[in-house]
């Protein structure tokens, strides 16, 4: 069952582009359990309720399909804008529903596509590229990666890609396994498992150089099957990306875990919200595509 939650905001904020007060918006996601989702949800409905708009936030709870049946009862309830938090590759039917009834859609750290009016993300691209180089630094260019992606979501499937070309670009590295985790129960535990079963089919210390995760959940999982193996003075390098809390406190320690970059979620979130309500003041955006800046987090990060 979908999970809903209402807000409705009353703020006198003002802006620049004059959004319209009492807007109906429906914010559509898969993967609220996911900490970084719940943050730019977050700062999404904090904006909403500066330009009093009531939002109704649908959690399908990992259910993609289930994004659709969602769409298409917001464009029954007529709402103003649908956000989505989902490939949109895999939600055409709910796309041309929406289309059909000229309402707009905005992805919030979705993907594109010719029926979204823009997307609101980080880039992916140089996200995975400065977490698959630190970590082919740190080991010199030789010994065996553990990768944890998850093509089932463009943000999360490019990094991957990325990650993927870094390695092939040193010959001395080899991928010994791609995991894609179950994030039903949030990704730590099942991560935590499988990791634990490469470790054990590889008990050799060294043998594991480096796990690199397309998300911080991965990481962190991948961390305690380390530290459960007894296995964490191997020196094998562990990096994410999100910078969730529980990251940054296994970087700051001095854990396996090294590296994971910021993603600006609030940020995220909140320039979600003013393209929805330029859409709805009748602008027309001009870039289909929104890169919101983040930045590398290890060690070094914490000290004075």
């Amino acid at each position: 069952m979908a999970f809903r939650s209402s807000l409705v905001g009353a703020s006198m904020a003002l802006c620049v582009f004059s959004p319209a007060f009492g807007q109906n918006i429906a914010l559509i996601t898969p993967y609220l359990s996911q900490p970084g989702t719940q943050s730019y949800v977050d700062s999404f409905n904090t904006r909403a309720d500066a330009f009093g708009w009531d939002v109704d936030v649908v959690h399908t709870d990992g259910d993609v399909a289930g994004v659709i049946h969602e769409m298409e009862n917001a464009v029954e309830q007529d709402v103003d804008a649908i956000v989505i938090n989902v490939d949109p590759s895999q939600i055409g039917p709910g796309l041309r529903k929406a289309s059909e009834a000229k309402i707009p859609v905005v992805g919030m750290d979705a993907g594109s596509h010719p029926l979204i009016a823009a997307n609101i993300t980080s880039n992916g691209y140089s996200m995975a590229a400065e977490t698959a180089a630190y970590i082919a630094n740190r080991i010199e260019g030789t010994g065996n990666v553990v990768m944890f992606t998850y093509d089932q979501f463009p943000p999360v499937q490019v990094r991957g890609v990325i990650a993927d070309a870094v390695f092939d670009n040193y010959p001395d590295i080899d991928v010994i396994e791609r995991i894609t985790p179950d994030i039903n129960d949030g990704a730590i535990t099942d991560s935590r498992a499988k990791m634990a079963t490469v470790l054990a089919a590889n008990p050799e210390p060294g043998s594991v150089s480096a796990v690199w995760a397309a998300w911080d959940q991965p990481a962190l999982g991948a961390l305690e099957a380390i530290e459960a193996a007894g296995r964490s003075n191997e020196g094998i390098v562990i990096t994410g990306i999100d910078a969730n809390p529980k990251a940054r406190q296994a970087i700051a320690k001095g854990s396996n875990f090294e590296a994971t970059v910021e993603q600006n979620f609030k940020v995220m979130g909140k320039k979600t919200a003013d393209v929805v309500a330029r859409l709805l003041a009748g602008e027309t955006p001009r870039q289909q595509t929104v890169y919101v800046p983040a930045k590398l987090v290890t060690a070094e990060t914490f000290k004075g």
